[in-house]
């Protein structure tokens, strides 16, 4: 592994490659890094084996690559249980510092619109663990509810539930249905919210026995829909969220962490 920076050009960002395929900005390591140190600093300072930049970049390739923590000590060096502190430790700061909902929606109100959506975090679970076993997606996981602007950035990501809640219980359970009715922003949904009211719209059933204009409106509807999937890429770029092999209450910190990891990406 080379953990050297570059320069390619005086206009490209600078990064870390800790992996041939999977590069990460050098500025969102120095920053998380800071925030790893200004924790170093509340408690009692004593030696550490890894210093905060390189104990960031053993979390970032277990998030990136979904590395097994013995795996991640081999290679950096480290005991399995201090690569396991170190995880928890980092992971603990960034989910800390991952936006609430209101927060999130900071800014945005009435002739705004958001896209709101569902996605499963796969799971090892046995079959007989039902309430982990979502019926949709034919798999265990948990159900994280996403919220990202109408350009497809991602604003929120809610804390992880059973994988057999029903989206739109989810959204309800949340706060997300009245959150933007609050705030009279339009929530373009798809089927799974029928029924939500307030600012939530979703297509028509059986759209083609419709008019044309209720035809239109489901094309319509699905073409600004289409930009979300960019917040659900964005978070499966993280290969941990693809398969984790970590408990189900872990799950609901990872998904805040990498969210305040892409916070940073956007702000940076």
């Amino acid at each position: 592994m080379v953990f050297s920076t570059h320069h390619a050009s005086s206009e490209e960002p600078r990064l870390v490659p800790y992996c041939p395929t999977a590069d990460v900005p050098h500025e969102l390591v120095e920053h998380v890094s800071w925030l790893i140190y200004a924790r170093r600093c509340e408690r009692r300072p004593r030696w550490r084996k890894l210093g905060c930049f390189r104990q960031v970049l053993l979390v970032l390739v277990h998030l990136r690559k979904n590395e097994t923590l013995p795996a991640l000590a081999a290679r950096f060096g480290v005991l399995t249980t201090t690569t396991r502190r170190y995880v928890d430790q980092t992971l603990d700061v960034l989910a800390a510092w991952a936006p609430g909902l209101h927060e999130a929606l900071t800014g945005l109100g009435e002739g705004d619109h958001v896209i709101v959506d569902g996605t499963l975090i796969s799971i090892d679970r046995i079959a007989a663990e039902e309430p982990y076993h979502s019926t949709k997606h034919r798999k265990h996981g948990m159900n994280v509810q996403v919220i990202a602007r109408s350009d497809g950035t991602p604003l929120w990501f809610s804390r992880a539930t059973p994988g057999r809640t029903r989206d739109l219980i989810a959204a309800r359970a949340h706060g997300i249905v009245q959150a933007c009715l609050t705030r009279e922003i339009l929530v373009l949904a798809d089927r799974a919210y029928q029924g939500a009211g307030a600012t939530v719209r979703t297509p028509y059933k059986n759209h083609r026995e419709q008019p044309e204009h209720y035809q239109q409106f489901n094309r319509d509807h699905a073409r600004l829909r289409a930009l979300g999937e960019q917040a659900f890429a964005q978070l499966k770029s993280w290969r941990i969220l693809r398969r984790a092999r970590c408990s189900t209450r872990g799950i609901g910190t990872i998904v805040q962490a990498v969210h305040t990891l892409l916070t940073c990406s956007y702000s940076g």
